[in-house]
């Protein structure tokens, strides 16, 4: 059973091995600023960069570049990109690069218009914007965040210790997004997997709510098991196509609202991990994974059977003359194997965190209320220390 919602996606995606084409076809709705937002400069030396610029040139844009945006965008970060945005009179923010660079675009497309403070606005106060907002389109070079076909951004302030997610709605998602699954084949293997576990539990946050049957968790199981199934492909052979291009698809859906209707969802693996984050400026998909078990150890009775569920569906699972208790814990003993065959970080130590942050991350950490259980502090300092 679902309950009731509504749903619309307004991002237009372009998907393929000639996908960045159709940038052509993009363009000449925006008018002539346009402010190209990339990262570290890798897209300099793989030739998307030059291939993008040449595109806008083409198409007789004025173009205005925002570059360093790093893996977790500051607040700091976020006000100098408003000040390029608005210097250059934006028409279009186009973000060049992985989930960061996506995030952050939305971030500031929300921000060059409004006389407040955007992290005070936005990412404390939990405003909705109530300025005109700058379209975004986006060309993807790194996936894992879904960020291409969402409302989300999540900027870090280092001055709190803070690292915050704001899920805005269809009015920021990006306009379009260019996904060639080529683009992502220059990326770390690190890289990689980190935004393959980011994948996964994106799904699982939305699976480990609620108790009905129902087709968004049919959708989410399905998805879980194509990113198993072409995450050991990847890891093996991060060349292959088939297998690339089936992550950077499964990436998108996996966060763009469709297996979340009708679910209350979780989604504290991520406060817990984006907690982590902002003291250790940690890759996002490393953080989750390293307090994933943990979590999902703890709240498994109250869940009891939707883990079940997943350990059959999921992980195949076979319940013969096994007890509920047994099912779910070799479910989640399964993706524990998994994760340590394709090489995710398994301990927060492994990031730098040390037991003198475990009380400042416990503090930092936003208490949802959507899934099995609602954690109480000390639930919360338990499994830190457990993730350690």
């Amino acid at each position: 059973m679902l309950g009731t919602f509504s749903y619309k996606n307004a991002t237009k995606l372009y998907f393929g091995e000639d996908a960045l084409k159709y940038l052509n076809d993009e363009l000449p709705k925006y008018g002539k600023n346009v402010v190209l937002i990339y990262g570290g400069g890798s897209i300099k030396k793989n030739g998307i960069y030059d291939a993008v610029l040449d595109i806008l040139k083409a198409n007789g844009k004025n173009v205005a570049e925002d570059a360093g945006v790093m893996p977790n965008p500051t607040a700091d970060k976020l006000r100098e990109g408003v000040r390029i945005a608005r210097d250059h009179r934006a028409d279009l923010l186009l973000a060049v690069g992985g989930g960061s660079c996506c995030d952050y675009a939305k971030a500031v497309s929300v921000s060059v218009h409004c006389n407040d403070d955007p992290w005070d606005k936005y990412f404390a106060r939990f405003e909705e914007p109530d300025c005109a907002i700058v379209p975004v389109g986006c060309v993807l070079t790194m996936v894992g965040t879904g960020s291409e076909m969402n409302g989300g951004a999540v900027i870090t302030n280092h001055d709190l210790h803070l690292k915050i997610g704001h899920v805005f709605g269809e009015d920021v998602m990006p306009k379009f997004s260019i996904l060639n699954p080529r683009f992502t084949m220059s990326l770390p293997k690190r890289q990689m997997v980190a935004g393959i576990y980011d994948i996964f539990n994106h799904i699982c946050e939305q699976y480990f709510s609620g108790e009905d049957d129902n087709v968004s968790d049919d959708l989410a199981e399905a998805l879980m098991k194509s990113v198993v199934r072409n995450s050991l492909v990847a890891v093996e052979n991060p060349q292959d196509y088939v297998a690339r291009s089936n992550i950077m698809w499964t990436a998108t859906w996996a966060l763009n609202t469709l297996i979340s209707r009708g679910k209350t969802t979780d989604w504290m693996v991520h406060m817990l991990g984006q907690a982590a984050g902002a003291y250790t400026d940690a890759t996002h998909g490393m953080t989750l994974a390293a307090v994933s078990l943990p979590y999902y150890r703890h709240i498994l009775p109250y869940g009891l059977q939707k883990f079940k569920r997943f350990a059959i569906e999921v992980w195949g699972v076979d319940a013969a003359g096994k007890t509920d208790e047994a099912i779910a814990g070799e479910g989640l003993a399964a993706m524990e194997d998994w994760m340590r065959r394709i090489g995710v970080a398994m301990k927060l130590s492994e990031l730098g965190a040390t037991k003198d942050m475990i009380d400042g991350i416990a503090d930092a950490t936003i208490v949802l209320k959507g899934g099995y259980k609602v954690l109480d502090r000390k639930e919360i300092v338990d499994i830190l220390k457990e993730s350690l």
